[in-house]
């Protein structure tokens, strides 16, 4: 038996050699790299990064090495990975002319065919194009911007101020609250506390192994989704029929439903996407942002400083009880700075799962047809020879004359914390809507203290390894 093991070791490690030696021989002018250990290639290095509180150092020290563009065997497949901005606004800019979105199995399988996210070609540009005009700016005045602050504040009224809380739970709940307030017309704790939870399973299982067994993550997300559409399947009946209940206005899926945009078996891939999309970005930034500023007092009182003006002027203009206006939300310019800062450090997109669909040339390069190629945006954001003091939490970067070119989101190849090209979010504006109403009635609400050490990690998502506890004191 162990001679057999051995035999076969030898036969992969030989078959692993002709392989590298003949991609050496047949494509001269692939980035440099390397290829790693046999059959795993440099996967277990790339974990452990991404699961790190650093998940650009693999990046980094291949960089080192080869240069920003590299080529080394992740996933089980030869990839193309950067850290150049320019490379990575071409790859973005080309989307559909010489790359195509690439997710794993799992993903794909969990957040469907019919979503913005995974959808390619004509049928991608009709839903983003739906997505875009459910967010435009009008929207959020009129649509928005009460609502968000309605659940605000209900969600800080229920808060327990005499134990210690995990921020993060309360912020998932919080953007699960949010979304499906918005998109599904929901509102009832109850509701929302079963979607914050089949969330949480159906997010653990979208970079899983895809095994379909009971125990694995896989499985119990395959079966979050099943119960997230059973939900949606209800609002749309409800909407089309007048059966269901009354917690549900329809929200987005009714009006979808109403319009007819998209045919009712697309309907709930395309929220199941808005939902994970928005719920990501939205909670961990808000957390984020929360962490970040405990660790930067400098920060946190220039933050507050901004707050208390609006407050003081809302207070004098309404009497106690308030809401903010789109003028007060506008007049937010650190607090913008603030959420610039947290998401180039903490960016939930750290990097971009693209696919070569013909060979393609760029510089002194080829890369083949079916190519894995990865844009690493993090890689970017955290070098120090675009952005000085690049691993350091500093909002007042954004007000430097000589960076308002970065920061521009929507263009700049040195920040691109929502993507770019015809792929740019959707939902970026609103997102940044949320999280800036929400830092506002925060740090308006409470004072905190960290209870125990926590560091950041992005894998298998985005979040804090111990939850961020904290313990709150009410503001009276």
């Amino acid at each position: 038996m162990v001679i057999w093991i051995y035999v076969i070791l030898v036969l992969v490690l030989v078959i692993y050699l002709v392989k590298s030696s003949y991609s050496k021989r047949s494509n001269t002018k692939l980035p440099l790299g390397g290829r790693g250990w046999p059959i795993v290639g440099d996967s277990i290095r790339w974990y452990n990064a991404v699961a790190s509180s650093n998940p650009t150092i693999f990046v980094q020290q291949q960089v080192t090495r080869y240069g920003k563009i590299f080529s080394c065997n992740i996933f089980g497949r030869m990839a193309v990975v950067s850290a150049d901005p320019y490379f990575n606004r071409f790859v973005m800019h080309n989307e559909g002319k010489l790359f195509k979105s690439s997710y794993p199995k799992s993903f794909r399988d969990l957040v469907g065919t019919n979503g913005v996210i995974t959808a390619q070609g004509g049928q991608h540009r009709q839903l983003h194009i739906i997505a875009s005009n459910m967010m435009r700016s009008d929207a959020l005045k009129t649509c928005f911007l009460i609502d968000i602050q309605l659940v605000l504040k209900q969600t800080f009224t229920g808060l327990n101020h005499s134990h210690t809380i995990l921020l993060q739970d309360v912020c998932r709940k919080l953007a699960i609250n949010l979304m499906v307030n918005q998109l599904l017309g929901v509102s009832s704790d109850k509701e929302v506390s079963e979607m914050a939870q089949l969330f949480s399973d159906f997010v653990d299982g979208c970079l899983s192994v895809p095994i379909n067994l009971h125990g694995f993550a896989y499985h119990t997300a395959m079966n979050a989704r099943n119960n997230i559409i059973r939900k949606i399947s209800k609002i749309i009946s409800y909407t089309r029929h007048g059966e269901g209940t009354s917690s549900y206005d329809g929200g987005l899926v009714g009006r979808l439903v109403v319009e007819g945009s998209l045919p009712d078996e697309a309907v709930a891939d395309f929220i199941i996407n808005l939902l994970f999309a928005g719920n990501e970005t939205t909670a961990k930034t808000m957390l984020f942002a929360i962490y970040f500023l405990t660790h930067s007092p400098l920060a946190y009182n220039k933050l507050l400083e901004e707050h208390q003006k609006i407050r003081n002027r809302r207070l004098n203009l309404s009497g106690e009880v308030y809401m903010l206006t789109w003028e007060d939300y506008k007049s937010m310019s650190y607090t913008q700075h603030v959420i610039d800062e947290t998401l180039r450090l903490g960016g939930i997109a750290i990097w971009l799962m693209r696919e070569a669909i013909e060979d393609v040339e760029y510089q002194d390069y080829v890369i083949p047809k079916g190519s894995f190629v990865v844009p690493f945006l993090s890689a970017v954001h955290q070098d120090e020879n675009f952005h000085e003091g690049a691993t350091t939490f500093n909002p007042c970067r954004w007000m430097d004359p000589k960076n308002q070119d970065k920061k521009n989101w929507r263009n700049s190849p040195f920040y691109s914390p929502f993507g770019g090209g015809s792929r740019l979010c959707p939902g970026a504006e609103l997102a940044r809507l949320q999280i800036a109403l929400f830092l506002h009635y925060f740090v308006m609400s409470y004072r905190w203290s960290q209870v125990k050490e926590d560091r950041m990690s992005f894998f298998p998502s985005a979040r804090l390894v111990n939850g961020f506890p904290i313990q709150l004191s009410k503001i009276t």
